[in-house]
């Protein structure tokens, strides 16, 4: 992944899975959002299952994966190679089933997934490692400050990934950082705006990352910030641009270099979602994307292949 100086040959975006009550569904289908034009297309390949309240991560230029996620609880992982987009389940499964955990990559080298809830043991602190040369699982040493669920992953690929926000039998706003490649953690002293969890993630590798939307603690609403997370210093600022209404349950990936975006999610009083919000970083400005997501949707999962650098 680029450091930020360098052109980012920006391929496409992918959001897969999630649920909807109206009708009540659970999906399987990935939608694409193809970079240059902020198109949308459906990929032929789908889910193993159709699932919720998964996680995804990319090593970006090569293949994404989908992990965990439920009904019911899975341990089973999707790859989807790049840029056929087809198929494959890993043989590797994360260490339980679990669903509302969080994903982030080093991108070349490893990808994480972090937290969760497994129905017969309660919320997760492990945090899973997938190597990318053989698309391997190990566990790490270092666990997420408390275990918990509903919360959000992004990186700042080669140097290191954060996990923020979720829930623990209380909203959480701190943020657990992953530093690459020894895996050890630290937590932040910057922190959330507010204690949220069910929000999305996604990053500007090696210039900032950023959390936004989710159910938070001030009045037990919907979210409509967004934080920043400025690398390398970790400060927190909050964008001053907003979604235009209060909403939880996104998906998020990005085009490093250019803009992020955030898919799907649940708004108060008008149920799900199918939009697509885009965040251009020069400017940290939102706009809403022409294109919607094939159905409305809340707890899917992204991620996106920004090119082979």
């Amino acid at each position: 992944m680029p450091t930020g100086d360098e052109t980012v040959p920006g391929v496409a975006g992918y959001f897969g899975g999630g649920y909807a009550n109206y009708p009540f569904s659970f999906m399987s289908d990935i939608d694409k959002i193809t970079f240059s034009t902020d198109t949308k297309s459906t990929l032929s390949a789908t889910l193993t299952s159709a699932r919720t309240r998964l996680a995804g991560m990319a090593n970006s230029g090569t293949a994404g994966y989908f992990g965990g996620g439920f009904y019911p609880e899975v341990s089973g992982i999707d790859k989807i190679t790049f840029p056929a987009d087809t198929k494959s389940t890993l043989s590797a499964t994360l260490t339980t089933e679990r669903r509302s955990l969080a994903g982030m990559a080093n991108s070349g080298t490893a990808g994480y997934f972090g937290g969760g809830y497994d129905p017969n043991i309660g919320y997760l602190s492990g945090i899973d490692k997938i190597t990318f040369s053989a698309d391997t699982k190990s566990t790490l040493s270092a666990t997420l400050t408390s275990a918990r669920n509903s919360l959000a992953g992004m990186a700042n690929s080669g140097t290191a990934g954060y996990f923020g926000g979720g829930y623990d039998n209380g909203y959480l706003s701190g943020i657990d950082k992953i530093t690459f490649p020894a895996d050890t953690k630290s937590t932040l002293s910057a922190t959330l705006t507010a204690g949220t969890y069910l929000l999305a993630a996604m990053a500007d590798s090696g210039v900032a990352g950023y959390f936004g939307g989710g159910r938070i603690d001030i009045d037990y609403s919907l979210s409509s910030s967004i934080d920043k997370i400025t690398f390398p210093t970790d400060t927190k600022s909050t964008v001053g641009s907003t979604f235009t209404t209060r909403r939880a349950e996104m998906a998020g990936m990005a085009n490093t270099g250019s803009a992020g975006y955030f898919g799907g999610g649940y708004q108060n009083n008008f149920g799900y979602l199918s939009s697509i919000v885009k965040m251009i970083f020069s400017a940290d400005t939102l706009s809403t994307l022409s294109a919607t997501l094939t159905t409305v949707r809340g707890n899917a999962a992204g991620f996106a292949d920004c090119g082979v650098f």
